[in-house]
């Protein structure tokens, strides 16, 4: 029989190749015929108990978890029926990825652990196996990071005297595993409670630390927080919820920043002392009405010799600075190159943030916000909201402030006038940058939020008033 192909003189089509026979289980399993190196990789971008459960399923990737540079473990991903099996259950990931010595096999030995973060809770004896498996990794000398987060056990509840103990049983913790505190290059720890020296005996075990943060936790007895380590290489320091007479970092040579957030006790809440390498330092808080207005010269340090950043968040609330002669903070502030001030509120008068700039002839940036969100919420305890008042020297010329930012802004007559009288005294200043207020999740005012939006012509209105009769070339940002 003669094709149609050939009848018209067309070449013939080759035949169609049958289709393959499809095999499942290759086509099932085909991210197990990657390479080790690949597999790898994917389990690093997993969280450590999902590593755990891949070799646990696959004979091709049992092999895996053994080999992981990165390990991150945290308690409160297990799910158990009581405290004690969710313990049980972290510690056997932890030992099944980093088995103690005497199970450990030459290729076990011979694998780097760069980094190990682990988030348990203070139970014993659990406490032994994360102890001896930490001083494991560490004592083959290739760790570069341990982080550790601990705290008591959920849900927390507990009296002064069961902190106070969760706070020593941590102290016997960090004692009896030297070793692995040694290595400890970041800690968070949650809801303990600590003796006179105990953080200034814990900073100095610990030789590597970098970052320390305290959330939750307090003195006994309410008593200071004294810190003076000269010879630790600790560089970050945060306070969250803090409770003590307050905090006095006496020494810390390597310190570069400091946060202190929402503190339970009078003001000031940090006192510096010897902190010549600080880059940075952040206070958030709503004032309550035992909290008065304090003094940033009885607070920060003369020492600091580099440039740095102050952040300081009022939340809607009291201001709790006072502003003070510029004379008494030259010292203080003649490497100060950024200032933040945000959170202030609507009717607050602006004017008193140049005792500031008076203060800080370095300043480059000055940025500030204020919060008009229904959602800020004043509680029976919290300090009266008051204007503060402060009078520029009339001669005050700025020679380096380069950027005025503010968040917030409407179109009103203290705002405009406050960002005139910045244009009038900061002669190098270049870029204004307005920004409307973000919209927010938590109060989601709709009303209000149209309330701030400004059309073309209030933009074009605000712009005239700010650059009539001024000879400035300040560009104005307005978005």
């Amino acid at each position: 029989m003669v094709s149609i192909h050939q009848s018209a003189g067309l070449p013939i089509p080759p035949m169609e190749s049958p289709p393959l026979k499809r095999n499942v289980a290759q086509d099932d399993d085909i991210i197990s015929a990657l390479t080790d190196d690949l597999l790898l990789a994917i389990l690093e971008r997993l969280d450590l108990r999902d590593a755990v459960r891949a070799g646990a399923v696959s004979t091709r990737w049992r092999h895996l978890p053994h080999r992981l540079s990165r390990l991150e473990l945290d308690a409160g991903h297990f799910g158990g029926a009581t405290l004690v099996d969710t313990m049980d259950a972290f510690t056997s990931a932890l030992l099944f990825v980093c088995p103690p010595a005497e199970r450990d096999c030459d290729c076990h030995r011979s694998r780097v652990i760069k980094t190990l973060d682990l988030s348990f809770y203070l139970l014993n004896p659990h406490l032994i196996s994360i102890g001896s498996a930490i001083e494991d990794v560490v004592s083959r000398g290739k760790t570069t990071g341990l982080a550790l987060q601990i705290s008591p056990p959920p849900p927390g509840q507990y009296t002064a005297q069961l902190i106070a103990m969760f706070g020593q049983m941590f102290m016997s913790f960090s004692r009896a595993y030297q070793v692995a505190f040694r290595w400890l290059t970041r800690l968070c720890l949650k809801g303990l409670a600590f003796e006179d020296s105990d953080v200034t005996d814990l900073i100095n075990a610990c030789d590597g630390l970098k970052q320390l943060t305290l959330s939750s936790c307090w003195m006994v007895e309410h008593s200071v927080l004294k810190i003076d380590t000269p010879c630790s290489g600790l560089q970050e320091l945060k306070f969250i919820d803090f409770g003590g007479k307050w905090i006095e970092l006496v020494s810390v040579p390597k310190l570069r920043q400091v946060t202190c957030l929402c503190w339970r006790f009078e003001n000031p809440p940090v006192r510096f002392g010897y902190v010549p390498e600080l880059r940075d330092v952040t206070f958030t808080c709503q004032a309550k009405a035992w909290q008065a207005p304090f003094l940033l010269s009885q607070c920060l340090s003369t020492s600091v010799t580099n440039p740095w950043k102050l952040h300081l968040h009022f939340a809607g609330q009291m201001i709790w600075i006072q502003p003070e002669h510029p004379k008494q903070l030259t010292a203080i502030f003649r490497n100060l190159t950024g200032l933040s001030l945000l959170g202030v509120f609507p009717e607050c008068d602006l004017s008193w943030t140049l005792f500031i700039l008076e203060a800080a002839p370095a300043l480059q940036f000055l940025s500030l916000s204020q919060d008009r969100h229904s959602c800020v919420k004043t509680s029976e305890d919290s300090a009266e909201k008051t204007n503060v008042v402060w009078e520029p020297s009339k001669d005050l010329k700025h020679l380096n402030l380069k950027v005025l930012q503010m968040y917030g802004f409407e179109e009103d007559d203290k705002v405009t006038n406050y960002i005139r009288l910045i244009m009038e005294r900061a002669v190098g200043l270049k870029i204004i940058i307005l920004r409307r207020k973000f919209p927010c999740k938590e109060c989601n005012d709709i009303e209000l939020e149209k309330g701030s939006e400004m059309n073309e012509a209030s933009w074009c209105r605000v712009k005239k008033r700010l650059t009539n009769g001024s000879y400035s070339s300040v560009e104005i940002i307005i978005c």
